[in-house]
């Protein structure tokens, strides 16, 4: 994913937001706040800008275009749980205190902090993996309550990654996959995998994964597992680099949710285009501004998914790509 010029003075600006004056400094006539809650950050380690800094980005771009400049009719109030889920609940309540106008959320986690924290506040979900299961909307057609936004589950969309490490490894027969039981949304993602899995004839080993620590050790505990499946989550996309160097050493072909992967490493990502649904919250959240409710506005599926194929580790891995895979890939990484 290629990173726009100008993206490093977007994350001077959204670290700004951890400084914002409190909500009595808000006077009538000010321009409306823009909330966003998210569990990673915008910066990787090394604090250079990470994926969701061009996520983001995109939203602020669209905003933009919908005729709503941060700085100028709109003030956005960034928040960044540095991939401790458990500092979601504080930062949600901050941004309630500041009185923002609307709460754009990126994960479940995210999403369920904002819902707990209030019940007016207009919520849009940038990229929620199953909205109704994790109990954040009664229906994608009517959500009701005051959340909206962007689902990026597709009921059938683990099944089809399956389907994918099928095509690239014809006899796998055991597979491992990685999820983060703390992720309320991977637990729609681990039920749709054991169901693929049983119809595809193939074993599944379910590792759980809640901290760093724990990567090391869920690779060590694969026995005979010929490839893994990597569930999407902030912790596991913050280390995808230790995840992608581990499939290496161990040899497993793998497939991920995120393209972040195969540009860290991985062998193959399979999953919604979320530059697609970032700007489609922007929609969103001019909607509200303009005046409509949340409930009204039915929860989109993604209609856009990339398929993104390492062709270097491939060959690391000494596997051949179906030439059907190579020319449905939008992305090869050489």
């Amino acid at each position: 994913m290629k990173i726009r010029r100008g993206l490093l003075a977007l994350l001077a600006g959204l670290s700004c937001g951890a400084f914002a004056p409190p909500a009595s400094a808000q006077q009538a006539g000010q321009v409306p706040r823009v909330g966003i809650l998210s569990p990673a950050s915008p910066t990787s380690a090394d604090r250079s800008p990470s994926d969701l800094a061009v996520l983001f980005s995109a939203f602020r771009d669209n905003l933009r275009e919908l005729g709503y400049v941060d700085g100028q009719n709109i003030k956005i109030e960034s928040r960044w749980a540095e991939g401790n889920y458990e500092r979601l609940p504080g930062l949600a309540a901050e941004l309630v205190r500041l009185k923002v106008a609307v709460i754009v959320t990126y994960g479940t986690p995210a999403s369920q902090a904002a819902k707990r924290a209030t019940g007016t506040i207009p919520i849009v979900m940038a990229a929620i993996i199953d909205p109704v299961v994790s109990g954040l909307v009664t229906s994608l057609a009517r959500p009701g309550g005051n959340i909206t936004g962007n689902s990026m589950m597709s009921p059938d969309l683990v099944e089809k990654q399956l389907q994918i490490l099928k095509e690239v490894v014809p006899r796998v027969s055991r597979v491992a996959l990685l999820y983060n039981p703390a992720n309320p949304g991977n637990a729609p993602q681990v039920q749709h995998a054991q169901e693929a899995a049983r119809a595809l004839g193939v074993r599944l080993q379910l590792l759980e994964v809640k901290t760093p620590a724990d990567i090391d050790s869920a690779f060590a505990a694969m026995t005979g597992e010929q490839a893994i499946i990597v569930l999407v989550d902030a912790m596991l996309q913050n280390n995808r680099a230790r995840i992608t160097d581990l499939a290496a050493r161990h040899r497993l072909p793998a497939v991920y949710g995120l393209s972040d992967y195969p540009e860290a490493g991985g062998l193959l990502a399979y999953g919604p285009n979320r530059l697609d649904l970032f700007r489609r919250a922007a929609i969103y959240v001019a909607k509200i501004l303009k005046g409509a409710k949340p409930g009204d506005l039915p929860v989109e599926q993604p209609t856009k998914f990339e398929l993104v194929i390492n062709l270097k580790t491939a060959k690391t891995l000494g596997l051949t790509i179906p030439r059907s895979l190579l020319v449905r890939a939008d992305q090869l990484i050489q």
